[in-house]
């Protein structure tokens, strides 16, 4: 990802979940790719980007998608919630479901 996006938005941001998808698509060659950023806890978080803040992005030949969610729970659980949603979103998109529904 890029310095500037760091400094400009944070690393919990959209723009962040986005580079980070399509950076690992680039850089595996693969077809699609993930990006997952937020704060798990228990510590990090602000007023604006409280703890359980979570973006996810998806990149696909088609381009990429982004969105965030408000999670909750303790570390293990975010980060387990986390990680099950951006692959749920994969599973969604392949079956041609949208993931925001």
């Amino acid at each position: 990802m890029r310095r500037e996006s760091l400094e400009t938005y944070g690393a919990v941001s959209k723009e962040v979940a986005i580079e980070l998808a399509e950076g690992a698509r680039r850089e595996c060659s693969a077809t699609y790719g993930l990006g997952i950023t937020g704060i798990a806890g228990p510590t990090g978080g602000t007023p604006e980007k409280p703890i359980g803040t979570v973006y996810f992005a998806l990149a696909t030949p088609q381009g990429t998608q982004s969105h965030h969610q408000a999670l909750f729970g303790d570390r293990e659980r975010i980060r387990l919630f986390a990680a099950a949603h951006a692959l749920d979103m994969l599973r969604r998109h392949l079956l041609g479901v949208d993931f925001k529904s």
